[in-house]
Protein backbone atom coordinates (compact mmCIF):
# COMPACT_ATOMS: atom_id res chain seq x y z
CA UNK A 1 0.00 0.00 0.00
CA UNK A 2 1.23 3.45 -0.96
CA UNK A 3 1.25 6.43 1.36
CA UNK A 4 2.43 9.69 0.60
CA UNK A 5 1.72 12.99 1.91
CA UNK A 6 -1.09 14.66 -0.13
CA UNK A 7 -0.87 18.50 -1.25
CA UNK A 8 -4.33 20.34 -1.64
CA UNK A 9 -2.46 23.53 -3.16
CA UNK A 10 -1.97 21.84 -6.34
CA UNK A 11 -4.30 21.75 -8.46
CA UNK A 12 -4.78 19.03 -11.65
CA UNK A 13 -3.95 22.08 -14.44
CA UNK A 14 -0.76 22.30 -11.82
CA UNK A 15 -0.04 18.75 -12.26
CA UNK A 16 -0.42 18.79 -16.01
CA UNK A 17 1.95 21.37 -16.26
CA UNK A 18 5.12 20.09 -14.30
CA UNK A 19 5.15 16.90 -15.84
CA UNK A 20 4.93 18.05 -19.51
CA UNK A 21 7.44 20.97 -18.11
CA UNK A 22 5.06 23.98 -19.15
CA UNK A 23 5.68 27.19 -18.75
CA UNK A 24 3.56 30.29 -18.09
CA UNK A 25 -0.35 30.01 -17.62
CA UNK A 26 -0.89 26.66 -18.33
CA UNK A 27 -4.56 25.88 -18.91
CA UNK A 28 -4.70 27.01 -22.90
CA UNK A 29 -1.47 25.06 -23.62
CA UNK A 30 -2.38 22.07 -21.75
CA UNK A 31 -5.83 21.92 -23.63
CA UNK A 32 -4.15 22.12 -27.02
CA UNK A 33 -1.56 19.23 -25.90
CA UNK A 34 -4.87 17.23 -24.62
CA UNK A 35 -6.29 17.95 -28.21
CA UNK A 36 -3.26 16.81 -30.08
CA UNK A 37 -2.48 13.98 -27.95
CA UNK A 38 -5.49 12.32 -26.55
CA UNK A 39 -8.51 10.94 -28.94
CA UNK A 40 -11.51 13.06 -27.41
CA UNK A 41 -13.44 9.32 -27.46
CA UNK A 42 -11.11 8.44 -24.83
CA UNK A 43 -12.61 11.16 -22.10
CA UNK A 44 -15.84 9.99 -20.46
CA UNK A 45 -18.53 13.01 -19.62
CA UNK A 46 -16.98 15.22 -17.05
CA UNK A 47 -13.68 13.85 -16.95
CA UNK A 48 -10.78 16.06 -15.55
CA UNK A 49 -7.49 15.07 -16.29
CA UNK A 50 -5.06 15.59 -13.95
CA UNK A 51 -1.70 14.34 -15.61
CA UNK A 52 -1.04 14.01 -19.73
CA UNK A 53 2.52 12.55 -20.30
CA UNK A 54 4.83 10.83 -22.82
CA UNK A 55 8.21 8.82 -21.98
CA UNK A 56 11.15 10.73 -22.35
CA UNK A 57 12.28 10.98 -25.55
CA UNK A 58 15.22 8.81 -24.64
CA UNK A 59 13.00 6.08 -24.80
CA UNK A 60 13.47 6.21 -28.92
CA UNK A 61 17.38 5.44 -28.35
CA UNK A 62 17.63 2.73 -25.42
CA UNK A 63 15.22 1.14 -26.61
CA UNK A 64 17.10 0.58 -29.70
CA UNK A 65 20.41 0.44 -28.63
CA UNK A 66 20.81 -3.31 -28.69
CA UNK A 67 19.45 -3.29 -31.89
CA UNK A 68 22.26 -1.02 -33.17
CA UNK A 69 24.85 -2.43 -31.59
CA UNK A 70 23.85 -5.55 -33.04
CA UNK A 71 23.96 -3.87 -36.38
CA UNK A 72 27.40 -1.94 -35.55
CA UNK A 73 29.03 -5.59 -34.40
CA UNK A 74 27.68 -7.06 -37.61
CA UNK A 75 29.09 -4.45 -39.44
CA UNK A 76 32.57 -4.63 -37.66
CA UNK A 77 32.62 -8.87 -38.63
CA UNK A 78 31.97 -7.87 -42.45
CA UNK A 79 34.97 -5.34 -42.68
CA UNK A 80 36.74 -7.69 -40.86
CA UNK A 81 36.31 -10.37 -42.96
CA UNK A 82 36.59 -8.65 -46.02
CA UNK A 83 39.92 -7.27 -44.71
CA UNK A 84 40.99 -10.53 -44.49
CA UNK A 85 40.79 -11.70 -48.18
CA UNK A 86 36.92 -13.15 -47.57
CA UNK A 87 34.94 -12.97 -50.60
CA UNK A 88 31.72 -11.38 -49.10
CA UNK A 89 28.60 -10.44 -51.24
CA UNK A 90 29.06 -6.53 -50.43
CA UNK A 91 31.43 -4.18 -50.75
CA UNK A 92 32.76 -2.62 -47.17
CA UNK A 93 30.81 0.68 -49.19
CA UNK A 94 27.98 -1.27 -49.66
CA UNK A 95 27.68 -2.82 -46.25
CA UNK A 96 28.05 0.74 -44.20
CA UNK A 97 25.60 2.35 -46.19
CA UNK A 98 23.40 -0.67 -45.29
CA UNK A 99 24.32 -1.03 -42.19
CA UNK A 100 22.85 2.72 -41.51
CA UNK A 101 19.54 2.44 -43.50
CA UNK A 102 18.78 -0.75 -41.33
CA UNK A 103 19.69 1.69 -38.21
CA UNK A 104 17.77 4.50 -40.05
CA UNK A 105 14.51 2.29 -40.12
CA UNK A 106 14.79 0.75 -36.57
CA UNK A 107 15.11 4.51 -35.24
CA UNK A 108 12.13 5.73 -36.94
CA UNK A 109 9.85 3.10 -36.11
CA UNK A 110 11.15 3.35 -31.85
CA UNK A 111 10.09 7.06 -33.03
CA UNK A 112 6.92 6.06 -34.10
CA UNK A 113 6.59 4.22 -30.99
CA UNK A 114 7.11 6.55 -29.06
CA UNK A 115 4.44 8.95 -30.42
CA UNK A 116 2.08 6.15 -29.98
CA UNK A 117 2.41 6.53 -26.31
CA UNK A 118 0.08 8.34 -24.34
CA UNK A 119 0.19 8.38 -20.63
CA UNK A 120 -2.97 9.48 -18.97
CA UNK A 121 -4.48 9.91 -15.53
CA UNK A 122 -7.69 11.11 -14.62
CA UNK A 123 -10.25 12.30 -11.84
CA UNK A 124 -11.46 8.51 -12.30
CA UNK A 125 -8.94 6.29 -14.40
CA UNK A 126 -5.72 5.45 -14.93
CA UNK A 127 -5.23 5.43 -18.51
CA UNK A 128 -1.52 4.03 -21.16
CA UNK A 129 -2.01 3.51 -24.73
CA UNK A 130 0.13 2.32 -27.30
CA UNK A 131 1.21 0.69 -30.26
CA UNK A 132 1.44 1.83 -34.23
CA UNK A 133 0.21 -1.02 -36.23
CA UNK A 134 -2.32 -2.26 -32.92
CA UNK A 135 -3.61 0.01 -31.11
CA UNK A 136 -3.40 -1.33 -26.94
CA UNK A 137 -5.71 0.63 -24.49
CA UNK A 138 -4.74 -0.15 -21.00
CA UNK A 139 -7.79 1.31 -18.63
CA UNK A 140 -8.74 1.29 -14.65
CA UNK A 141 -10.91 2.66 -12.46
CA UNK A 142 -8.62 4.42 -9.33
CA UNK A 143 -10.66 2.35 -7.03
CA UNK A 144 -9.51 -0.66 -8.43
CA UNK A 145 -5.95 0.31 -7.98
CA UNK A 146 -4.26 -1.69 -5.67
CA UNK A 147 -1.02 -0.25 -5.41
CA UNK A 148 1.89 1.56 -7.52
CA UNK A 149 5.28 1.39 -7.78
CA UNK A 150 8.56 3.43 -9.19
CA UNK A 151 10.86 1.27 -10.89
CA UNK A 152 14.78 2.37 -11.81
CA UNK A 153 16.78 0.14 -14.48
CA UNK A 154 20.33 0.69 -15.04
CA UNK A 155 20.23 2.14 -18.31
CA UNK A 156 16.73 4.38 -16.99
CA UNK A 157 18.86 5.63 -13.71
CA UNK A 158 21.65 7.23 -16.10
CA UNK A 159 19.47 9.12 -17.64
CA UNK A 160 17.16 10.00 -14.92
CA UNK A 161 14.09 8.30 -16.12
CA UNK A 162 11.81 5.79 -14.40
CA UNK A 163 8.70 3.70 -14.95
CA UNK A 164 5.30 3.73 -13.00
CA UNK A 165 3.62 0.51 -12.76
CA UNK A 166 0.04 0.39 -11.79
CA UNK A 167 -1.40 -3.53 -9.92
CA UNK A 168 -5.45 -4.06 -10.06
CA UNK A 169 -7.45 -4.98 -7.23
CA UNK A 170 -8.12 -8.11 -9.43
CA UNK A 171 -4.75 -9.22 -9.53
CA UNK A 172 -2.26 -7.85 -7.12
CA UNK A 173 0.19 -7.82 -9.79
CA UNK A 174 2.12 -4.76 -12.00
CA UNK A 175 -1.04 -4.89 -15.48
CA UNK A 176 0.01 -1.53 -16.60
CA UNK A 177 3.16 0.27 -16.75
CA UNK A 178 4.19 3.96 -17.61
CA UNK A 179 7.59 3.46 -19.26
CA UNK A 180 10.85 5.40 -19.10
CA UNK A 181 9.00 9.07 -18.08
CA UNK A 182 11.15 11.28 -16.78
CA UNK A 183 10.84 13.19 -13.35
CA UNK A 184 9.10 9.62 -12.07
CA UNK A 185 9.61 10.37 -8.57
CA UNK A 186 7.37 13.24 -8.98
CA UNK A 187 4.84 11.58 -11.54
CA UNK A 188 4.29 8.45 -9.16
CA UNK A 189 3.53 11.73 -6.25
CA UNK A 190 0.70 12.43 -8.72
CA UNK A 191 -0.39 9.58 -8.62
CA UNK A 192 -0.33 8.68 -4.97
CA UNK A 193 -2.39 12.12 -4.06
CA UNK A 194 -4.95 11.33 -6.80
CA UNK A 195 -5.62 7.87 -5.58
CA UNK A 196 -5.90 8.97 -2.12
CA UNK A 197 -7.89 12.28 -3.07
CA UNK A 198 -10.45 10.58 -5.45
CA UNK A 199 -10.05 6.61 -4.85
Amino acid sequence: MVTTNSNPQRTPQTHLAEADQITGPGENLADLRTAALLPQQLLQSGEVIILLIKPSAWYILLESWRFLAGVVLALIIAALLIGKGYDLWASKTDLIFLSVGIGTIRLVWQLLEWLSRIYVLTDRRVLRIKGVLRISVFETQLANVQHTVTLFSIRERLFGLGTVGFATAGTAVIEAAWDMVARPLEVHQVVVETLNRYR
